[in-house]
Protein backbone atom coordinates (compact mmCIF):
# COMPACT_ATOMS: atom_id res chain seq x y z
CA UNK A 1 0.00 0.00 0.00
CA UNK A 2 1.29 3.46 -0.91
CA UNK A 3 1.67 5.94 1.90
CA UNK A 4 -0.33 8.89 0.61
CA UNK A 5 0.73 11.00 3.55
CA UNK A 6 4.13 11.29 1.87
CA UNK A 7 2.63 13.38 -0.94
CA UNK A 8 2.68 17.13 -0.68
CA UNK A 9 -0.40 19.07 -1.66
CA UNK A 10 0.81 21.54 -4.27
CA UNK A 11 -0.88 24.88 -4.92
CA UNK A 12 -2.23 25.12 -8.43
CA UNK A 13 -3.13 28.75 -9.01
CA UNK A 14 -6.52 30.44 -9.12
CA UNK A 15 -9.91 28.99 -9.88
CA UNK A 16 -10.96 29.38 -13.48
CA UNK A 17 -14.20 27.41 -13.97
CA UNK A 18 -16.30 29.72 -16.16
CA UNK A 19 -19.47 28.33 -14.63
CA UNK A 20 -18.53 29.94 -11.30
CA UNK A 21 -16.50 33.02 -12.29
CA UNK A 22 -19.45 35.39 -12.58
CA UNK A 23 -20.92 34.39 -9.23
CA UNK A 24 -17.68 34.22 -7.22
CA UNK A 25 -15.41 36.71 -8.95
CA UNK A 26 -12.76 35.99 -11.54
CA UNK A 27 -9.86 35.47 -9.14
CA UNK A 28 -11.72 34.09 -6.14
CA UNK A 29 -11.03 30.47 -5.29
CA UNK A 30 -13.89 27.98 -5.49
CA UNK A 31 -14.30 26.51 -2.01
CA UNK A 32 -14.39 22.74 -2.43
CA UNK A 33 -12.51 20.72 0.19
CA UNK A 34 -12.50 17.65 -2.07
CA UNK A 35 -10.70 19.24 -5.02
CA UNK A 36 -7.41 21.02 -5.52
CA UNK A 37 -7.88 24.55 -6.80
CA UNK A 38 -7.74 24.88 -10.57
CA UNK A 39 -4.74 26.63 -12.05
CA UNK A 40 -6.30 27.95 -15.23
CA UNK A 41 -7.01 31.51 -14.07
CA UNK A 42 -3.29 32.17 -13.65
CA UNK A 43 -2.15 31.08 -17.10
CA UNK A 44 0.04 33.33 -19.18
CA UNK A 45 0.75 33.27 -22.89
CA UNK A 46 0.02 29.91 -24.50
CA UNK A 47 1.54 28.09 -27.50
CA UNK A 48 -1.93 27.06 -28.72
CA UNK A 49 -4.51 29.34 -30.28
CA UNK A 50 -8.23 28.97 -30.94
CA UNK A 51 -9.13 29.10 -34.64
CA UNK A 52 -12.67 30.17 -35.56
CA UNK A 53 -13.99 29.37 -39.01
CA UNK A 54 -17.53 28.93 -40.31
CA UNK A 55 -19.07 28.75 -36.84
CA UNK A 56 -16.64 26.05 -35.65
CA UNK A 57 -13.70 26.39 -33.26
CA UNK A 58 -10.60 24.26 -32.84
CA UNK A 59 -7.17 24.53 -31.28
CA UNK A 60 -4.00 24.80 -33.32
CA UNK A 61 -0.48 24.34 -31.97
CA UNK A 62 1.95 27.03 -33.07
CA UNK A 63 4.84 24.58 -32.92
CA UNK A 64 3.18 22.41 -35.59
CA UNK A 65 1.54 25.15 -37.66
CA UNK A 66 4.96 26.25 -38.91
CA UNK A 67 5.11 23.26 -41.28
CA UNK A 68 3.13 24.07 -44.46
CA UNK A 69 2.84 20.40 -45.44
CA UNK A 70 1.11 19.51 -42.19
CA UNK A 71 -2.58 19.62 -41.26
CA UNK A 72 -3.67 19.29 -37.65
CA UNK A 73 -6.37 20.32 -35.18
CA UNK A 74 -7.76 19.67 -31.70
CA UNK A 75 -11.53 20.12 -31.90
CA UNK A 76 -13.68 21.84 -29.28
CA UNK A 77 -17.40 21.41 -28.59
CA UNK A 78 -18.32 24.77 -30.15
CA UNK A 79 -20.34 24.62 -33.34
CA UNK A 80 -21.94 21.49 -34.75
CA UNK A 81 -25.51 20.19 -34.85
CA UNK A 82 -25.65 17.74 -31.92
CA UNK A 83 -28.21 18.33 -29.14
CA UNK A 84 -28.77 17.22 -25.58
CA UNK A 85 -25.91 15.84 -23.51
CA UNK A 86 -23.63 15.81 -26.58
CA UNK A 87 -24.64 19.29 -27.73
CA UNK A 88 -22.26 21.03 -30.07
CA UNK A 89 -19.55 19.52 -32.24
CA UNK A 90 -19.74 15.92 -31.08
CA UNK A 91 -17.41 13.81 -33.24
CA UNK A 92 -17.83 10.45 -31.50
CA UNK A 93 -20.34 7.72 -32.36
CA UNK A 94 -22.03 7.42 -28.97
CA UNK A 95 -25.50 6.26 -27.81
CA UNK A 96 -26.59 9.78 -26.80
CA UNK A 97 -26.23 11.17 -30.33
CA UNK A 98 -27.35 10.06 -33.78
CA UNK A 99 -24.84 8.83 -36.40
CA UNK A 100 -26.31 11.36 -38.84
CA UNK A 101 -25.37 14.25 -36.51
CA UNK A 102 -21.86 12.87 -35.98
CA UNK A 103 -21.18 12.42 -39.69
CA UNK A 104 -22.51 15.92 -40.41
CA UNK A 105 -20.27 17.37 -37.70
CA UNK A 106 -17.26 15.51 -39.08
CA UNK A 107 -17.93 16.70 -42.63
CA UNK A 108 -18.21 20.28 -41.43
CA UNK A 109 -14.94 20.15 -39.50
CA UNK A 110 -12.96 18.32 -42.18
CA UNK A 111 -14.20 20.76 -44.84
CA UNK A 112 -13.15 23.77 -42.78
CA UNK A 113 -9.75 22.16 -42.19
CA UNK A 114 -9.29 21.42 -45.90
CA UNK A 115 -9.26 17.68 -45.21
CA UNK A 116 -12.48 16.67 -46.94
CA UNK A 117 -10.55 14.50 -49.41
CA UNK A 118 -8.41 12.77 -46.79
CA UNK A 119 -9.05 9.16 -45.83
CA UNK A 120 -10.00 9.07 -42.15
CA UNK A 121 -8.04 6.59 -40.04
CA UNK A 122 -9.56 5.80 -36.63
CA UNK A 123 -9.46 3.12 -33.94
CA UNK A 124 -11.69 1.39 -31.42
CA UNK A 125 -9.92 2.89 -28.45
CA UNK A 126 -9.40 0.41 -25.62
CA UNK A 127 -6.86 2.13 -23.34
CA UNK A 128 -4.17 -0.19 -24.66
CA UNK A 129 -0.62 0.16 -25.98
CA UNK A 130 -1.46 -1.14 -29.48
CA UNK A 131 0.02 1.00 -32.26
CA UNK A 132 -0.93 0.85 -35.95
CA UNK A 133 0.56 2.20 -39.15
CA UNK A 134 -2.08 3.50 -41.56
CA UNK A 135 -1.36 3.05 -45.27
CA UNK A 136 -3.45 3.96 -48.29
CA UNK A 137 -3.72 0.70 -50.21
CA UNK A 138 -7.43 1.21 -50.96
CA UNK A 139 -8.65 4.67 -52.08
CA UNK A 140 -10.58 6.31 -49.26
CA UNK A 141 -10.06 3.38 -46.85
CA UNK A 142 -6.77 3.12 -44.93
CA UNK A 143 -5.22 -0.25 -44.28
CA UNK A 144 -3.92 -0.87 -40.76
CA UNK A 145 -0.63 -2.59 -39.92
CA UNK A 146 -0.13 -3.53 -36.27
CA UNK A 147 3.35 -2.49 -35.12
CA UNK A 148 5.78 -5.39 -35.34
CA UNK A 149 3.83 -7.16 -38.10
CA UNK A 150 4.22 -6.75 -41.86
CA UNK A 151 0.74 -8.02 -42.74
CA UNK A 152 -2.26 -5.70 -42.43
CA UNK A 153 -4.77 -6.05 -39.64
CA UNK A 154 -7.92 -7.27 -41.40
CA UNK A 155 -10.96 -5.91 -39.55
CA UNK A 156 -13.72 -6.36 -42.16
CA UNK A 157 -14.55 -2.65 -42.52
CA UNK A 158 -14.29 -2.10 -38.78
CA UNK A 159 -11.63 0.01 -37.11
CA UNK A 160 -9.07 -2.11 -35.24
CA UNK A 161 -8.70 -1.97 -31.46
CA UNK A 162 -5.81 0.25 -30.40
CA UNK A 163 -4.81 3.68 -29.17
CA UNK A 164 -2.12 5.06 -31.48
CA UNK A 165 -1.83 5.62 -35.23
CA UNK A 166 1.06 6.72 -37.42
CA UNK A 167 1.72 7.28 -41.12
CA UNK A 168 4.17 8.83 -43.57
CA UNK A 169 1.71 8.92 -46.49
CA UNK A 170 -0.10 12.06 -47.70
CA UNK A 171 -3.87 12.06 -47.76
CA UNK A 172 -4.47 10.02 -44.59
CA UNK A 173 -6.04 11.81 -41.62
CA UNK A 174 -5.08 10.15 -38.32
CA UNK A 175 -7.59 10.68 -35.51
CA UNK A 176 -8.14 9.98 -31.81
CA UNK A 177 -11.29 10.81 -29.83
CA UNK A 178 -11.20 12.21 -26.31
CA UNK A 179 -13.36 13.63 -23.53
CA UNK A 180 -10.76 13.95 -20.72
CA UNK A 181 -7.94 11.63 -21.85
CA UNK A 182 -4.95 13.29 -23.48
CA UNK A 183 -4.64 13.52 -27.27
CA UNK A 184 -0.99 13.67 -28.34
CA UNK A 185 0.17 14.51 -31.87
CA UNK A 186 3.73 13.71 -32.96
CA UNK A 187 5.54 15.11 -35.99
CA UNK A 188 8.82 14.13 -37.60
CA UNK A 189 9.67 17.14 -39.83
CA UNK A 190 12.70 15.39 -41.35
CA UNK A 191 11.03 12.15 -42.41
CA UNK A 192 7.59 13.73 -42.81
CA UNK A 193 5.92 11.20 -40.58
CA UNK A 194 3.15 11.81 -38.06
CA UNK A 195 1.36 10.02 -35.23
CA UNK A 196 -1.76 10.47 -33.10
CA UNK A 197 -1.98 8.95 -29.60
CA UNK A 198 -4.84 8.51 -27.12
CA UNK A 199 -3.62 8.32 -23.51
CA UNK A 200 -5.66 7.95 -20.36
CA UNK A 201 -4.17 6.67 -17.12
CA UNK A 202 -4.11 3.07 -18.41
CA UNK A 203 -2.34 4.09 -21.61
CA UNK A 204 0.10 6.23 -19.63
CA UNK A 205 0.77 3.30 -17.32
CA UNK A 206 1.48 1.14 -20.40
CA UNK A 207 3.88 3.84 -21.72
CA UNK A 208 1.99 4.18 -25.01
CA UNK A 209 3.51 7.60 -25.78
CA UNK A 210 7.04 6.36 -25.25
CA UNK A 211 6.36 3.21 -27.27
CA UNK A 212 4.92 5.22 -30.17
CA UNK A 213 8.13 7.23 -30.42
CA UNK A 214 10.08 3.95 -30.43
CA UNK A 215 7.95 2.52 -33.23
CA UNK A 216 8.45 5.72 -35.28
CA UNK A 217 12.20 5.22 -34.88
CA UNK A 218 11.90 1.62 -36.04
CA UNK A 219 9.49 2.13 -38.95
CA UNK A 220 10.37 5.59 -40.27
CA UNK A 221 13.93 6.04 -38.99
CA UNK A 222 12.82 9.01 -36.90
CA UNK A 223 15.35 10.72 -34.66
CA UNK A 224 13.51 11.65 -31.42
CA UNK A 225 15.69 14.73 -30.97
CA UNK A 226 13.90 16.35 -33.89
CA UNK A 227 10.35 15.17 -33.18
CA UNK A 228 7.70 17.70 -32.20
CA UNK A 229 4.90 16.84 -29.81
CA UNK A 230 1.61 18.66 -29.20
CA UNK A 231 -0.28 17.58 -26.08
CA UNK A 232 -3.90 18.64 -26.43
CA UNK A 233 -6.57 19.54 -23.87
CA UNK A 234 -7.37 16.93 -21.22
CA UNK A 235 -8.36 16.66 -17.60
CA UNK A 236 -5.67 18.19 -15.45
CA UNK A 237 -4.39 17.44 -11.97
CA UNK A 238 -6.76 20.00 -10.46
CA UNK A 239 -9.76 17.80 -11.31
CA UNK A 240 -8.49 14.27 -11.87
CA UNK A 241 -9.17 12.35 -8.67
CA UNK A 242 -8.08 8.70 -8.76
CA UNK A 243 -8.29 5.83 -6.31
CA UNK A 244 -5.44 4.33 -4.32
CA UNK A 245 -5.07 1.34 -6.66
CA UNK A 246 -4.15 3.76 -9.47
CA UNK A 247 -1.59 5.44 -7.22
CA UNK A 248 -0.15 2.05 -6.31
CA UNK A 249 0.02 0.98 -9.97
CA UNK A 250 2.03 4.06 -10.98
CA UNK A 251 4.33 3.87 -7.98
CA UNK A 252 4.95 0.21 -8.75
CA UNK A 253 5.71 0.87 -12.42
CA UNK A 254 7.74 4.09 -12.19
CA UNK A 255 10.69 4.67 -9.86
CA UNK A 256 9.47 8.17 -9.00
CA UNK A 257 5.79 7.53 -9.57
CA UNK A 258 4.73 9.50 -6.52
CA UNK A 259 5.73 12.76 -8.21
CA UNK A 260 2.75 12.39 -10.55
CA UNK A 261 0.26 12.79 -7.71
CA UNK A 262 -1.05 15.42 -5.36
CA UNK A 263 -2.62 14.24 -2.13
CA UNK A 264 -6.25 15.07 -1.43
CA UNK A 265 -7.01 17.19 1.63
CA UNK A 266 -8.89 15.35 4.41
CA UNK A 267 -12.50 14.81 3.35
CA UNK A 268 -13.96 14.41 6.82
CA UNK A 269 -12.74 14.25 10.45
CA UNK A 270 -12.76 10.45 10.46
CA UNK A 271 -9.95 10.42 7.86
CA UNK A 272 -7.42 11.52 10.46
CA UNK A 273 -8.71 8.85 12.84
CA UNK A 274 -8.48 6.22 10.12
CA UNK A 275 -4.85 7.16 9.51
CA UNK A 276 -4.01 6.93 13.19
CA UNK A 277 -6.08 3.82 13.92
CA UNK A 278 -6.29 1.83 10.66
CA UNK A 279 -7.50 -1.38 12.34
CA UNK A 280 -10.78 0.34 13.18
CA UNK A 281 -11.54 0.82 9.51
CA UNK A 282 -10.55 -2.51 7.99
CA UNK A 283 -12.97 -3.69 5.28
CA UNK A 284 -14.82 -6.95 5.79
CA UNK A 285 -14.37 -7.72 2.09
CA UNK A 286 -11.55 -10.06 1.01
CA UNK A 287 -8.36 -8.45 -0.35
CA UNK A 288 -8.82 -6.99 -3.85
CA UNK A 289 -12.62 -6.83 -3.45
CA UNK A 290 -13.17 -3.54 -1.67
CA UNK A 291 -16.74 -2.42 -2.10
CA UNK A 292 -16.02 1.29 -2.22
CA UNK A 293 -12.83 2.77 -3.64
CA UNK A 294 -12.68 6.38 -2.54
CA UNK A 295 -10.55 8.98 -4.33
CA UNK A 296 -7.03 9.02 -2.95
CA UNK A 297 -5.08 11.60 -4.96
CA UNK A 298 -4.99 13.81 -8.04
CA UNK A 299 -3.14 12.41 -11.07
CA UNK A 300 -1.12 14.71 -13.35
CA UNK A 301 -1.35 13.01 -16.75
CA UNK A 302 0.52 15.85 -18.45
CA UNK A 303 3.55 15.33 -16.19
CA UNK A 304 3.52 11.61 -17.00
CA UNK A 305 3.32 12.32 -20.74
CA UNK A 306 6.09 14.91 -20.72
CA UNK A 307 8.37 12.55 -18.80
CA UNK A 308 7.71 9.73 -21.26
CA UNK A 309 8.36 11.96 -24.26
CA UNK A 310 11.66 13.15 -22.81
CA UNK A 311 12.61 9.60 -21.82
CA UNK A 312 11.99 8.62 -25.44
CA UNK A 313 14.49 11.28 -26.57
CA UNK A 314 12.42 14.40 -27.31
CA UNK A 315 13.82 17.76 -26.34
CA UNK A 316 11.79 19.64 -23.75
CA UNK A 317 11.63 22.67 -26.06
CA UNK A 318 9.88 20.55 -28.71
CA UNK A 319 7.03 19.52 -26.40
CA UNK A 320 4.02 21.87 -26.54
CA UNK A 321 1.15 21.58 -24.05
CA UNK A 322 -2.35 23.06 -24.38
CA UNK A 323 -2.97 24.55 -20.94
CA UNK A 324 -6.67 23.73 -20.75
CA UNK A 325 -8.51 21.45 -18.35
CA UNK A 326 -11.52 19.78 -19.97
CA UNK A 327 -13.31 19.38 -16.64
CA UNK A 328 -12.86 23.08 -15.80
CA UNK A 329 -13.84 24.30 -19.26
CA UNK A 330 -17.04 22.46 -20.17
CA UNK A 331 -18.05 25.58 -22.09
CA UNK A 332 -15.25 24.74 -24.53
CA UNK A 333 -14.71 20.97 -24.21
CA UNK A 334 -16.57 17.76 -23.45
CA UNK A 335 -15.67 16.13 -20.12
CA UNK A 336 -16.64 12.55 -19.29
CA UNK A 337 -15.59 13.02 -15.65
CA UNK A 338 -17.55 16.27 -15.19
CA UNK A 339 -20.61 15.60 -17.39
CA UNK A 340 -21.02 11.84 -17.44
CA UNK A 341 -20.88 9.10 -20.07
CA UNK A 342 -23.51 10.68 -22.33
CA UNK A 343 -21.37 13.70 -23.14
CA UNK A 344 -19.80 14.16 -26.56
CA UNK A 345 -16.29 13.50 -27.83
CA UNK A 346 -13.66 15.81 -29.29
CA UNK A 347 -11.21 14.67 -31.94
CA UNK A 348 -7.54 15.38 -32.53
CA UNK A 349 -6.48 14.95 -36.15
CA UNK A 350 -3.22 15.13 -38.07
CA UNK A 351 -2.29 14.47 -41.68
CA UNK A 352 0.23 15.16 -44.43
CA UNK A 353 -0.86 17.32 -47.36
CA UNK A 354 -0.16 16.07 -50.86
CA UNK A 355 2.12 18.00 -53.18
CA UNK A 356 3.41 20.51 -50.63
CA UNK A 357 7.02 21.68 -50.62
CA UNK A 358 9.16 22.58 -47.63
Amino acid sequence: MVALSAFKLQPSGQAGNPDHSKRRGRNQQVKNPHRAVCYIGGLGRQSFKIVTRGGLEWLECGGLARFPWLLHAFSTRRGGVSKGAARGLNLGLIPSDSPANVHKNRRRLFTKLGAENFALASLRQTHSSHIYRAVGKTPGEPEYHLSGYAAPKLTHNRAPAGDALMTDEPGILLSVRVADCLPILLVDPRRRAVAAVHAGWRGALARIVEETVGVMRQVFGSDPRYLRAAVGPGIRACCYEVSEDVVAAFCGRFVRGEKYFRALPPQNPSDAIATRYPLLFLSKEPPGHLADRLPAAHLDLVAVTKDQLQSAGLRASNIHVAEFCTACRTDLFFSHRKEGARTGRMMAVIGIKAGTGD
